[in-house]
C-alpha cells in the first residue's frame, strides 16, 4: 500500500499580492447572508436589472438554430467586427478598419489584454480617482505602477489638465479613465477631454485607454471620445462592450478600437489565453449593435428616473454628500461625516467599515470607495427596482439616525 505525502502548495507571488474584486466580494458576502435567511438588498453590483431585449435574444436563438457552434476567430467574427466599425462611425464619428478591432470575452478582458501587451515592469499608468475597481490590479498584474490622481466631489470627480500635467513623469506609459465613470457617473465633456489632450501633446509616447462601456447611459447629451481628436486618434485605445447599456452582462462580449499594432498584439495574447469569444453571444451582438440605439432608450429613461429618486432620498440623510452623476447607474456619496463616530456600538473609521456596517445593520450591500481609490465615499448602484431603492435608503437612514 502506497503512502502519500502532503504537498506544500506555494502559490505565486503574483496571486498572493492580488486583491479580490471588492464588488464581487461584497456580492458574495450578500449571497452568504441571504442563504442564512437575511433579507439583503443588493446595491453593490454594476448590473442592470432589466432582461436582455427580445430582439437580441431572438438573434441568439437563430444562431443556435443555424448551428453556430464552432470555434470563432480569435479577434471576432468578420460580421461582428463590421458591425462594431459601423457603430463606432455612427455613434462616435470614429473610423476604424477590421485590423484595429478585437472582440474579447467582456470589456474586462479587453482591458487586461491592453495592459499585458503594452506595459513593461515599472511603467507608470495614471488613474484618475475614483477609477473602476479592477484598473489598479490589472496594471499591477502587468507589473506596472498605478499612479492615482485624487479628484474631488467639488469637481465632479474629474481630473483637470493641471493635475494630469503634475502626475506625468518620465516613466508614464499610459492613462486609463472611464467616461461615463464607474463609480462616480461623471462624464468628461469634449472641452474637458481637449484640455487633457492639449497636455498630452507634449508627451507623444503616452497612450490613452478610454473605457466607454457606459456610453449610452448618459443623461446630459452627446458622448465625447478621446479618439475623436485627430491628434489623439493614433494613441487612444477605445474600449466598449454590450454588458451595461444592452443588459447583457452574462453574455461576456467586449471590444476595442485601437492603433493597429496594439490591436494585433491583443489578438496575439488572446490567442494564447481564451481564443475567440462565445459564438452565440457574438451573433447576438451583431444584431444589438446594428439596431438603432433608440431601442434601448427605455432602460436609460428608467435609470434617469431612479437617479432622481435615489438622490432625493439620500438628500434627507445627514452626512451623505452627493453630486449629481451625469451617466452610468451609480451614486458615489462622500460619507466621511461618519468617520470617528459610533453607530449602534460600532465605531466607523473609514469607508470600508461604513459599507460593512450598512450590510450588517441595514441589510444593504454597497461597495467601499477605497476599492475605487477614494477613501471617503461608498458606491451605491441604482440598477434596482424603485421599491428596492426606497426600502434600501429607508434602512440606511434608520441605521445612521
Amino acid at each position: 500500500m502506497s503512502t502519500s505525502t502532503k504537498t506544500n502548495v506555494q502559490l505565486s507571488d503574483r496571486i498572493n499580492q492580488l486583491k479580490a474584486s471588492a464588488t464581487l466580494a461584497m456580492a458574495a458576502k450578500a449571497r452568504e447572508l441571504r442563504a442564512e435567511g437575511k433579507d439583503i438588498i443588493g446595491l453593490s453590483l454594476g448590473e442592470p436589472d432589466f432582461n436582455t431585449p427580445d430582439y437580441i435574444k431572438d438573434a441568439a436563438i437563430q444562431a443556435v438554430n443555424d448551428n453556430y457552434n464552432s470555434y470563432t476567430p480569435v479577434d471576432g467574427y468578420v460580421e461582428l467586427k463590421e458591425a462594431i466599425i459601423t457603430k463606432f462611425k455612427r455613434d462616435n464619428n470614429l473610423t476604424y478598419d477590421a485590423s484595429q478591432i478585437v472582440v474579447s470575452t467582456g470589456a474586462k478582458q479587453s482591458l487586461y489584454n491592453v495592459a499585458q501587451v503594452y506595459i513593461n515592469p515599472g511603467d507608470e499608468v495614471i488613474l484618475p480617482c475614483p477609477y473602476w475597481v479592477s484598473y489598479s490590479d490589472i496594471v499591477k498584474l502587468a507589473e506596472g505602477v498605478p499612479v492615482e490622481v485624487t479628484t474631488s466631489i467639488d469637481n465632479d470627480f474629474k481630473m483637470t489638465a493641471e493635475q494630469l500635467e503634475n502626475a506625468i513623469t518620465d516613466k508614464t506609459k499610459m492613462i486609463w479613465y472611464s467616461s461615463p465613470c464607474n463609480p462616480s457617473g461623471s462624464i468628461y465633456s469634449k472641452s474637458e477631454l481637449r484640455a487633457l489632450a492639449d497636455v498630452l501633446q507634449k508627451y507623444p509616447d503616452i497612450i490613452v485607454v478610454s473605457d466607454e462601456i457606459y456610453e449610452h447611459i448618459n443623461y446630459v447629451g452627446d458622448h465625447a471620445s478621446m479618439a475623436q481628436f485627430e491628434d489623439m486618434y493614433d494613441r487612444t485605445v477605445t474600449v466598449n462592450g454590450v454588458a451595461k447599456a444592452f443588459a447583457m452582462t452574462g453574455w461576456r462580449i467586449g471590444y476595442i478600437g485601437a492603433p493597429t499594432a496594439i490591436a494585433r498584439a491583443c489578438n496575439k495574447i488572446q490567442g494564447q489565453v481564451t481564443s475567440g469569444a462565445n459564438c452565440i453571444a457574438q451573433r447576438a451582438v451583431i444584431t444589438a449593435l446594428k439596431e438603432p440605439v433608440s431601442r434601448i432608450q427605455y432602460m436609460v429613461d428608467e435609470f434617469k428616473e431612479r437617479r432622481s429618486l435615489i438622490l432625493n432620498l439620500l438628500s434627507d440623510i445627514k452626512g451623505f454628500e452627493c453630486n449629481e452623476p451625469e451617466g452610468a447607474f451609480y451614486v458615489f456619496p462622500d460619507i466621511s461625516h461618519y468617520f470617528g463616530k459610533t453607530l449602534n456600538g460600532t465605531t466607523i473609521n473609514n469607508a470600508s467599515e461604513f459599507s460593512m456596517y450598512l450590510l450588517e445593520h441595514a441589510n444593504v450591500a454597497t461597495v467601499t470607495g477605497e476599492a475605487f481609490g477614494n477613501k471617503n465615499c461608498i458606491r451605491i448602484s441604482y440598477a434596482a427596482s424603485t421599491d428596492q431603492i426606497k426600502e434600501a435608503i429607508s434602512r440606511i437612514k434608520e441605521s445612521v439616525s
